[in-house]
């Protein structure tokens, strides 16, 4: 991600939904005026390459998501979410890297009806977000706080 006001605006909605981690690679950093109290409720780790945490976490027992428009992309708004997911969203400009693209599980996309054909990174990361927190609450009586 090369937007820094993008990642922090992402580390305030996995504040608000109670998502506890976000991974993000190169010179990240946040803003704490714009990711507020998700900067201190959030654990935020920074790594050099994206794919040995992908490795990793695979075999943690996580599903990797994409959120990226590609030709085998399912529907976000029938997309079943694994309770354990990792959601990748791409660099602003490129989406996301073959090298990436090759590690996923599956790959999700925000329905587009109009121009421009895609949204914001932040805007498309706080629907999927969103959408996988209501996905989870339905799916159990439990609080979906359960599943963080």
């Amino acid at each position: 991600m090369r937007s820094h006001v993008n990642l922090s605006h992402i580390v305030r909605t996995c504040g608000c939904f109670g998502v506890t981690r976000v991974i993000a690679c190169g010179a990240a950093r946040l803003h704490d005026r714009i990711a507020r109290d998700g900067a201190d409720s959030v654990v935020f780790e920074i790594h050099r390459s994206l794919p040995p945490v992908l490795d990793r976490l695979r075999f943690e027992g996580y599903e990797i998501v994409g959120l990226e428009q590609t030709t085998h992309s399912e529907s976000l708004f029938g997309f079943s979410f694994a309770s354990r997911t990792v959601l990748v969203v791409g660099n602003e400009r490129t989406g996301l890297e073959e090298d990436v693209l090759a590690r996923l599980d599956r790959v999700a996309e925000i329905p587009m009806y109009g121009l421009p054909h895609s949204l914001n990174a932040a805007t498309s990361a706080s629907i999927a977000i969103y959408e996988y927190c209501r996905r989870m609450e339905s799916l159990s009586p439990i609080h979906p706080q359960a599943f963080r």
